[in-house]
């Protein structure tokens, strides 16, 4: 089924277009929510959450940009709301489940960093985790950042730059990196950036 019918078919609520969509977006859909959540449970309960969204918001999609954009916009607004909603989650790691991680090489040593990477981000306290997956990850400016989180700009700058030193400090005590390096760059790991 193509792009177009599955939009067509999901406009007219045909139960089989909406699942081929849902089939063709949520893996992707999941990892967003992933960098999210504390574990897959809340990241699927994001995840649904979202695709429900998406579905009763088709009809305002204009054609005029990438379908999968406009799905991950809802998504990551979604999980957005969610946190606000819910600001106290467990504290627990479950990396196992980070898959569709976007990496810039197809080396195998890439995706092992992406996954500490990730690993190491989702230790971030839920603000700093927020805000650096929000602008380093989805590429939302701080004003937009802002906007959603009902923050001061200077505050989603300030907690970026504190995730960044904080992320950076973690990956050295881990030892995915030896020591301070300015030339390694944590965000190629995990950033379509």
């Amino acid at each position: 089924m193509t792009e177009e019918a599955i939009l067509r078919g999901c406009l007219n609520n045909d139960a089989a277009a909406q699942r081929e969509l849902y089939n063709k977006y949520s893996p992707k859909m999941l990892a967003v929510c992933y960098r999210f959540a504390h574990n897959r449970e809340d990241a699927e309960d994001m995840l649904q959450e979202g695709f429900i969204k998406v579905f009763l918001q088709i009809h305002t999609f204009e054609s005029r940009g990438a379908f999968e954009g406009w799905i991950r916009r809802i998504v990551v607004h979604t999980c957005i709301n969610i946190l606000k909603k819910n600001k106290k989650f467990n504290e627990s790691v479950d990396i196992i489940h980070a898959t569709g991680i976007q990496v810039r090489e197809d080396s195998v040593p890439s995706i092992i960093q992406a996954k500490q990477v990730v690993e190491c981000i989702r230790l971030l306290p839920i603000g700093y985790r927020t805000v650096l997956n929000l602008y380093a990850v989805e590429g939302y400016s701080h004003r937009e950042i802002s906007n959603m989180l009902d923050i001061e700009e200077s505050t989603s700058r300030s907690q970026y730059t504190r995730a960044k030193a904080m992320l950076e400090d973690i990956l050295i005590r881990k030892r995915i990196l030896q020591k301070p390096k300015p030339e390694f760059d944590w965000l190629a790991a995990v950033s379509q950036r």
